[in-house]
Parts: C-alpha cells; sequence; structure tokens
C-alpha cells in the first residue's frame, strides 16, 4: 500500500537510474529516493510488505514523464497488479504491455482498502481478474478494468512481441505482397 495522489514516475524510479542497459537491476532501486529520505519507514521498506504482489495506490498514479522504466522497476520488485482510483495513460499503457493489470475503484473503497491493508497487512489477498474483484478475509473489493485491456490479459494478448514472434509466416508474406519493400520504382510526373 502506497498513499498519496500523483505519485510521478520521477518518484518510481530516480532519473539517474534511466542509463541502464537492462532493466534486470531496476527493482532494488524503486522508489529509492523516498526510501532514503523516510530512512527505512517507506511502505517497501517495511518487513509486513517484503514479498507483497499487489500495490494499492491512489489518484493519478504514475503521472509525470512517460518512461517505460517505472513499471519495470515495480514488476522487477514484485509488484504483479495495481489498485488505485486511477493512472496515468502512459503509465497504464507500459503496464499492460508487460501483463500488470491496473484495476480502479472509487475514492471510497480505496480508502477502505488501504485502511483495511494497514489493520492487518499480514493477510493474505486474492485478485481476480476475470471477476474483478479483490478479496480476503477482511472482505471483498468490486473492481474496474476496461473491457479491452481487461479481455487482452484474460487473453495473453497484451504481449505484442509474442503476438508478432508467433505470426511471422503472416508477417513474411505481407511484406513480400508490399511494392515498397520488394524494389518498387516509381516514375514521377
Amino acid at each position: 500500500m502506497l498513499r498519496g495522489d500523483d505519485i510521478d514516475t520521477d518518484r518510481i524510479i530516480p532519473a539517474r537510474f534511466l542509463k541502464c542497459v537492462s532493466f534486470e537491476a531496476l527493482g532494488d532501486q524503486v522508489f529509492e529516493d523516498d526510501r532514503l529520505e523516510l530512512g527505512g519507514s517507506h511502505p517497501f521498506d517495511l518487513k509486513v510488505h517484503q514479498g507483497a504482489s499487489i500495490l494499492v495506490v491512489n489518484d493519478n498514479f504514475g503521472c509525470g514523464s512517460s518512461r517505460e522504466h517505472a513499471p519495470q522497476a515495480l514488476m522487477r520488485w514484485g509488484v504483479r497488479a495495481l489498485i488505485g482510483q486511477s493512472f496515468a495513460e502512459i503509465f497504464y499503457g507500459n503496464c499492460l504491455a508487460l501483463g500488470i493489470p491496473c484495476a480502479t475503484a472509487a475514492f471510497a473503497q480505496i480508502d477502505a482498502l488501504q485502511q483495511a491493508v494497514a489493520a492487518d497487512p499480514s493477510q493474505c489477498w486474492g485478485f481476480n481478474l476475470q471477476a474483478q474483484k479483490l478479496t480476503s478475509a477482511a472482505g471483498s473489493w468490486d473492481l474496474q478494468i476496461e473491457s479491452g485491456p481487461r479481455e487482452m490479459l484474460l487473453s495473453g494478448r497484451w504481449d505484442a512481441t509474442s503476438q508478432l514472434v508467433a505470426q511471422d509466416a503472416a508477417l513474411k508474406r505481407t511484406m513480400a505482397d508490399l511494392p515498397y519493400l520488394n524494389d518498387f520504382v516509381a516514375s514521377l510526373h
């Protein structure tokens, strides 16, 4: 759980870590500046939250610059689903490209959910993408995920690279039929 509106990508992964050749080390650097400033009391540093894979946030999470490193850092930390009031559009798309669902709920539901997490951080939570629900011993919360992204996640079609690789033969046939890729000659008048 991470409280606060407008948590931007610069806070999620500070700019100095964007020079990496791969995304592998970004998990250790997620919220680095916030964690240093809070001296071990940041939610990502608290023992009770270690191993948590669902991150509950507030409004406009992931705003700011459009760096794809932010969802990569969260994923490498271990986050597999996000639940919040709203998400910045580009951040949402970058999460979707990694197969990380971003579910939404109204302020009152998010507040109640954050209170339930705070009351017993050790409880087990279940995220059901199909039913759009989050459940625990503390209760059940209805979530919303837009139908297009939800279908993509349920079907596995969120992974554009895999889709392209799977369609290699069809892509090659299409490329062979495109005149501008095959010695196309045109005369100008």
